[in-house]
């Protein structure tokens, strides 16, 4: 009698792009009602990462749950490397090390203006519903 000796291939490992992975992260930011969400490609600029993607939350809360939501939506293609500011929500900073996050409560935002800091690098283009997200009176 001959056994048959039968392997399990190993799944698939899905992947993204960095431009891929940097629309998926406003996708799933504006799934938790973010808002004035862009996405810069500063791999021209920089060679810390490709992409960064600056969120805007209303409150601790809802940075928490955008950043949850980035990190369980991301967790098919790969694994974050770093998350920082979690606990309190004020910044939190996600890196999947193509593509940096940043989860800001407004007044942050304004006071380290991260917009202005890479505005040299040209915005990803974002479907027209994120883009135009501005308040949370906007959904």
């Amino acid at each position: 009698m001959t056994v048959k000796k039968t392997t399990k291939a190993a799944p698939e490992k899905l992947t993204l792009t960095s431009e891929e992975r940097a629309l998926k992260c406003a996708e799933l930011a504006y799934d938790k009602k973010a808002y004035d969400i862009r996405a810069l490609d500063i791999s021209r600029v920089s060679s810390i990462a490709d992409f960064l993607v600056i969120i805007s939350g209303s409150s601790d809360r809802q940075n928490q749950a955008i950043a949850d939501n980035i990190r369980t939506g991301l967790k098919k293609y790969g694994k974050v490397n770093d998350i920082e500011g979690v606990t309190e929500g004020k910044w939190i900073v996600m890196d999947y090390g193509d593509v940096l996050v940043h989860i800001f409560q407004n007044d942050l935002r304004r006071h380290y203006d991260l917009d202005g800091l890479w505005g040299m690098a040209p915005l990803l283009e974002l479907p027209q519903a994120i883009r135009e997200a501005r308040k949370e009176s906007d959904f």
